[in-house]
């Protein structure tokens, strides 16, 4: 079964930083393209950030505006993100799940919880 455990998550304020991590199993990560989609409280799942398998091609949502990077270890089975510069706005339960754009596939069971408050 395919399994994606995110973890990393946690309470900050505003400016601060966190580094999500992904750990994969179930299938061949290497050969995926992995993202990590958001869920705010009250709100639809949201577009974050997707990586291509080999990390030779990146996308980010507009929001992110140069403030979180994400990156891979195909060695590891693993996906990251980094998140710097937080916002109130990006408190959300943040979520990995495969493929390279949008937020279909995205299992809502297995988040971890991002919190920035003052």
């Amino acid at each position: 079964d395919v399994q994606l455990q995110a973890s990393g998550g946690g309470s900050v304020q505003p400016g601060g930083s966190l580094r999500l991590s992904c750990a994969a199993s179930g299938f061949t990560f290497e050969q995926e393209a992995m993202k990590w989609v958001r869920q705010a409280p009250g709100k639809g799942p949201q577009y974050v950030a997707g990586i291509n398998k080999d990390s030779s091609v990146i996308g980010y949502a507009n929001f992110v505006k140069g403030r979180f990077s994400i990156s891979r270890d195909n060695a590891k089975n693993a996906l990251y993100l980094e998140m710097n510069n937080l916002e109130v706005e990006d408190t959300a339960m943040y979520y990995c799940a495969m493929g390279m754009l949008g937020t279909n596939g995205t299992d809502l069971r297995t988040g971890t919880q991002v919190t920035v408050s003052s």
